[in-house]
């Protein structure tokens, strides 16, 4: 029934997009027929000029973008902090992740003396007093070098900013990556000859051309040329051959972003006119493609969304389950507690009359103290279920504190490791670095670790492995518990997290502990899952929420 439902939407969505896209295009098809001849060059040299001044745009904004980066962790981050320890590869690193591009990082004082120094060079401890751009950083206070060889003796170009700190002034610099910085650039090529490159007013490539030159030596184009704003003009090249031209100062004035481009490759469309009718019908066939394409995918999408909400639905049956089979569990817990009461009180009175003489003469006082023990043992074991089934089905208290996922898997790996020994059962930690410390209840998580990993040593019975795996996204940190056990069969999946229901033998389980783990889990605003398959092994998955704890 559903999928003959999505079938028909698909057919339709499909016919009525054809319907709708076909006069279109046939109509913009006959107006570029009129018009292409009229404006075809006029285009050409304002999309090159367009190029130009976005590339350009684009090229400033980068330099923008790190210059402003560098000057707030200079205005932020105090000298001797800088220089302390291993704070500035932090910087470095914080830096980067931001806004990436950046090679290396250097706090350089007032006499030029590279104080400390993040990155692939040995450059820490180098003067730079007498290099040319020390002295344009501590006159303007914010400088972009052009590109030069410096004491790496490779082709590059800095970012340096100044900040006065009481009476004394120190420089932040940082390396641009070229290969970065020249993919930018290069984003302005198009076709097979296009090329994009940035010169200085010296002609000295700021970056690698694509087809002749390399960074750091002399082109041959004229920057004189070009003018204080966008300027497109055609010249010949070594190959005789007329190139488009065109060129953009940046923001600096030292710096000219020059796209080109053959003339012949531009103007090739307008000879093409003749192709008018195959590109129509390669439309009509893009258009047809793409109309089945998206459809399909749109309709899978509105199944997966369906497939989702079943799923969804489920687990509100579930969890409805768990809430109405805890207030039931809550009042026979309570109508029990009585009649236990009164049975523990009666054995006490028996075992008081018991101890009178009448009765010591008895030949069977040995079987009646036996069958008193026994009672009282299995009272005391019906009192524990209550208590357990009391204990977790009130609700959690508010006040939560701070706890370590990692540590309190650790603690309870410990509880449990020399019971997994004697059974020869290996325990295998694997924790992720740096989970953060939440706010959550550890003694109610720990139960939950102790359940799930004592019912996985169960499971196994002997010669085994269990793994424990803490990981974290964006907003819980997930723990799975994965052993290489007989498994859960199929029939039996949607049940283990019912109270009183367990696979153990009688006697050995009360069938509470999943429960309970289930209801600790949601209380905290998590989840737990079950992954099974008979023969292959169990994997429980439990999502804690991030929460983060309040400053205190």
């Amino acid at each position: 029934m559903k999928t003959s439902v999505y079938v028909n939407l698909q057919r339709k969505i499909i016919v009525i997009t054809l319907l709708v896209s076909f006069a279109p295009l046939i109509l913009l098809g006959v107006t570029i027929y009129h018009q292409l001849a009229i404006k075809y060059k006029q285009k050409i040299v304002e999309q090159i000029r367009y190029r130009a001044v976005a590339q350009a745009e684009a090229v400033d904004l980068f330099l923008k973008g790190r210059t402003a980066i560098l000057s707030a962790m200079a205005d932020t981050h105090k000298f001797d902090y800088m220089i302390e320890g291993n704070n500035l590869a932090h910087i470095f690193e914080v830096m980067n992740s931001r806004a990436g591009a950046f090679v290396d990082l250097g706090v350089i004082d007032s006499t030029g003396q590279h104080k400390a120094y993040v990155g692939p060079y040995n450059l820490k401890g180098l003067n730079y007093y007498n290099q040319p751009w020390f002295g344009e950083v501590m006159s303007k206070g914010v400088y972009i070098s052009e590109v030069y060889m410096g004491y790496r003796k490779i082709p590059h170009f800095i970012i340096a900013v100044r900040r006065q700190e009481s009476q004394q002034a120190w420089i932040l610099r940082a390396t641009i990556d070229p290969e970065i910085f020249g993919g930018i650039v290069r984003a302005a090529q198009v076709g097979k000859t296009g090329d994009a490159f940035i010169v200085n007013k010296e002609r000295i490539f700021q970056t690698n051309p694509r087809f002749s030159g390399s960074i750091h030596s002399q082109s041959k184009l004229d920057t004189t040329l070009f003018g204080g704003s966008t300027t497109v003009i055609e010249l010949r090249d070594g190959d005789g051959k007329k190139r488009l031209y065109a060129g953009t100062w940046l923001k600096n004035k030292k710096w000219l972003l020059v796209i080109n481009q053959e003339a012949a490759e531009e103007m090739a469309g307008l000879f093409t006119t003749y192709m008018e009718v195959v590109i129509i019908v390669a439309g009509i066939l893009a258009i047809v493609l793409t109309t089945i394409f998206t459809t399909r995918l749109t309709v899978r999408r509105l199944r997966e969304a369906d497939t989702k909400m079943r799923e969804l639905n489920a687990a509100l049956v579930q969890s409805d389950k768990m809430a109405a089979l805890g207030k039931m569990a809550a009042g026979v817990a309570h109508e029990i507690n009585n009649p236990l009461a009164v049975i523990l009180q009666k054995t006490g009175w028996m075992e008081d009359l018991l101890a009178e003489e009448k009765f010591q003469e008895s030949e069977n006082i040995e079987e009646f103290k036996a069958s008193i023990k026994k009672i009282e043992a299995h009272v005391e074991r019906a009192r524990k279920v209550v208590h357990n089934m009391l204990g977790y089905v009130r609700k959690m208290e508010p006040l939560l504190e701070d706890v370590d996922i990692n540590e309190t898997l650790s603690q309870t790996i410990t509880l449990l490791e020399n019971y997994a020994k004697t059974n020869n059962i290996e325990i295998a930690p694997d924790f992720a670095d740096s989970l953060p410390i939440i706010a959550s209840k550890q003694d109610q998580l720990q139960q939950v670790f102790l359940n799930l990993i004592s019912n996985a040593i169960d499971a196994i019975s002997t010669d085994g492995l269990i793994k424990v795996i803490s990981e974290r996204n964006d907003k819980y940190i997930i723990v799975k518990i994965i052993d290489n056990g007989p498994g859960i069969p199929e029939d039996q999946q949607g049940k283990v997290f019912d109270p009183f229901f367990t696979t153990k033998e009688i006697g050995r389980g009360t069938g509470l502990g999943l429960w309970i783990s289930y209801d600790i889990t949601e209380k905290l605003g998590g989840t737990i899952h079950l992954s099974s398959r008979e023969g292959e092994g169990t994997i429980f998955t439990i999502q804690i929420p991030i929460v983060h704890p309040e400053k205190k």
